[in-house]
């Protein structure tokens, strides 16, 4: 016992360890996902009164067009008192639908969306989803229904949908069709709803669980795989959107930049302590150049000098030679040439270098010339202004529903996006935040001149976040482009109220290096 209580602790610790750095799901990806998730029901009525027949869950592939499991739908086929109707997780109230696809053989249904009515569209997961991978199940389990206590009226109006977690387990399917199993829990008005992965992508359409016969077993669910899904949609002719990149949290992409602002931090540190040693040994070499130029400069006048001092001696001597002959009387010619002589040999001792200009000429050795024509170009090249395209950086990207393509671009000094959309300027730079009124998202844009970075961050926020997002955008009052930097400050400053409605981290995280285009 002694030998196995320490084993048992370490194996405590071991678990406890691995289910510490156990990677989970950002729950605002699932909650994204839950706002295309809708409840399915299946409604008689006489003209006069309305009874509920059953209910289930689907989920929007487009804005009008809902996957659910054929067996909710199952009664509609030839009745016709019978009426579909969707109920959205958000909103004020559902919409009617008619049943326009249905493939009993692999349990899928196709709701078709009428009277307008639009839903956000989910994102679908084209690959093989990895064994042991968490997994969400999202939808409205009847028993929760019971456990609130909830009416009809209360069915068919908008609520938010049950989310639950598991974890799949590999090579098992059913065999009737190809199915996934896992553990995330499943209630009986599950059916029809999406299994998630944990970006919020669809890897599943949950149909049916477990049976167990003494009520001790474990429960285990089935999801109709997406093989079938795509098969399926195919088949009916309906193109959705899917994203088969990488699932990566947003926590890892804050970690990464952060290495790698170190490492750039190191490589600027390193590259600055190099140029300060080249510096320092340039500056040496050009110390001894200029000690060289300047005493060799100082010997040269002195020897000038002394040369034309002697040649001013010579001239004098010669003229009080000619004077001599001549009784003393000098001409003008020698004492001219003797005094011209002398004062260029005064004028080059002096005019030599001192030892003071030693220090200014290393320096003046030092200093940059002034950049060609050609260099300017390059410089302007190299600036983040002008036309531009710009591609995705997978490695710095977080892109879980979004279509990835090259951005053209087109930016000034000034701020001023593609020649019409004003950027603003705050403490962390250019940007600007996209409010649409068609889409249930919030982009913030950025750019990075200096570096060539386009940001594009993405917050899938609910119907409430959305409508007050939009309320402070309308307060908003743009500035042209050109308007100048105290106009790209003011409204710099303005964003921030539709910023401070935002959650602290976005769904989706797209940089893209951008280069000069053509």
């Amino acid at each position: 016992m002694r030998v196995a209580k320490p084993i048992i602790v370490l194996f405590a610790a071991l678990f406890a360890l691995l289910a510490g750095t156990t990677l989970h799901a950002d729950p605002a990806d699932i909650s994204a996902a839950s706002r295309s998730v809708v409840r399915v029901v299946i409604v008689e009525s006489d003209g006069d009164r309305a009874r509920l027949i059953t209910h289930g869950t689907g989920f929007a592939v487009t804005p009008n067009l809902i996957v659910t499991n054929a067996h909710v739908v199952e009664e509609l086929r030839g009745d016709d008192s019978l009426i579909a109707g969707v109920v959205p997780a958000e909103g004020r109230n559902g919409y009617p639908a008619r049943l326009v696809a249905y493939s009993p053989g692999n349990d899928l249904a196709l709701l078709k969306i009428e009277g307008g009515g639009s839903i956000t569209p989910i994102t679908l997961f084209p690959g093989v989803p990895g064994d042991g991978g968490e997994v969400y199940a999202v939808g409205y389990p009847g028993n929760v229904d019971l456990a609130q206590g909830l009416s009809m009226a209360d069915l068919v109006t908008p609520q938010a949908a049950v989310k639950t977690r598991g974890y799949l387990s590999g090579g098992r399917s059913s065999r009737s069709f190809d199915t996934l199993l896992h553990t995330a829990p499943l209630g009986s008005g599950n059916s029809g709803g999406p299994l998630l992965d944990s970006c919020g992508r669809v890897i599943g359409v949950n149909s049916f669980g477990t049976i167990s016969d003494n009520g001790t077993d474990s429960a285990f669910y089935f999801a109709i795989s997406m093989r079938e899904l795509s098969t399926f949609l195919r088949r009916a002719n309906v193109e959705v959107h899917s994203s088969g990149l990488p699932c990566r949290s947003i926590a890892d992409l804050n970690r990464a930049e952060a290495e790698r602002a170190v490492g750039e931090g190191a490589k600027l540190a390193a590259a600055n302590a190099a140029k300060a040693e080249a510096r320092e040994k340039a500056m040496d070499k050009a110390q001894r150049d200029a000690e060289r130029a300047v005493f060799s400069e100082r010997d040269n006048g002195m020897a000038l000098a002394a040369l034309l001092l002697v040649g001013a001696l010579g001239a004098g001597g010669w003229g009080m030679v000619q004077a001599s002959k001549r009784r003393g009387r000098f001409q003008r010619k020698h004492l001219f040439g003797a005094g011209a002589l002398l004062v260029s040999a005064v004028a080059v001792w002096f005019l030599r270098p001192s030892l003071e200009s030693i220090d200014s000429r290393a320096k003046e050795m030092l200093s940059e010339p002034e950049p060609s024509a050609s260099a300017s170009a390059i410089a302007t090249a190299k600036s983040g202004a002008g036309k531009m395209i710009c591609v995705l950086d997978p490695q710095r990207s977080r892109v879980t529903v979004s279509d990835i393509t090259d951005v053209p671009i087109e930016w000034t000094e000034g701020g001023c996006m593609n020649g019409k959309t004003q950027y603003g300027v705050a403490p962390d730079g250019w940007s600007r935040i996209l409010v649409p009124n068609q889409e249930e998202a919030v982009s913030v844009n950025s750019y990075d001149p200096q570096t060539r970075t386009y940001t594009v961050e993405r917050f899938l926020v609910d119907l409430d976040t959305m409508t007050k997002a939009r309320t402070e955008r309308a307060k908003l009052n743009a500035p042209a482009c050109g308007a100048g930097e105290d106009a790209a400050l003011q409204f710099g400053r303005s964003q921030q109220g539709i910023k401070a409605l935002l959650p602290p981290e976005p769904n989706e995280r797209m940089r893209y290096n951008c280069q000069p285009a053509g």
